[in-house]
């Protein structure tokens, strides 16, 4: 089930916002596809995201996948833990599993993100395919 409280794109990332802090990572469905994560690159803290474009690289047995930023803004934390615990996406994607947290410039840059019961709808149609 995707949590309500997220907004979701269809590159399968999640945010969760916080005042003005959005923590992101990828979504269940997304770690399903994947399969056995074996590599995360993540940038560092203070680094600048552009909402669209990669923050890091997430690669699995089955391929290599850019990881999108959903908000621009500077990132102000990275979860370390999550590099060196990649078991963390299967067991815990939606807490445990963030990879980075950024103080956003434009707020409205999420009302371009879908709820959870679009998002939920979105992966059906995959799934399907």
């Amino acid at each position: 089930m995707n949590p309500e409280e997220l907004k979701y794109a269809k590159t399968h990332e999640w945010v969760r916002v916080e005042g003005d802090v959005a923590a992101m990572g990828i979504t269940d469905f997304a770690v399903k596809q994947l399969g056995d994560i074996v590599f995360l690159e993540l940038p560092q803290t203070g680094k600048k995201v552009v909402k669209g474009e990669p923050f890091g690289v997430i690669e699995s047995v089955k391929a290599a996948s850019d990881l999108h930023s959903l908000v621009s803004g500077e990132i102000i934390e990275v979860n370390k833990e999550l590099i060196e615990n990649l078991k963390m996406l299967a067991d815990s994607p939606y807490q445990d599993g963030w990879m980075i947290k950024a103080k956003m410039e434009n707020p409205a840059e999420l009302d371009g993100l879908i709820n959870a019961e679009e998002y939920g709808n979105l992966i059906k149609g995959e799934e399907n395919q």
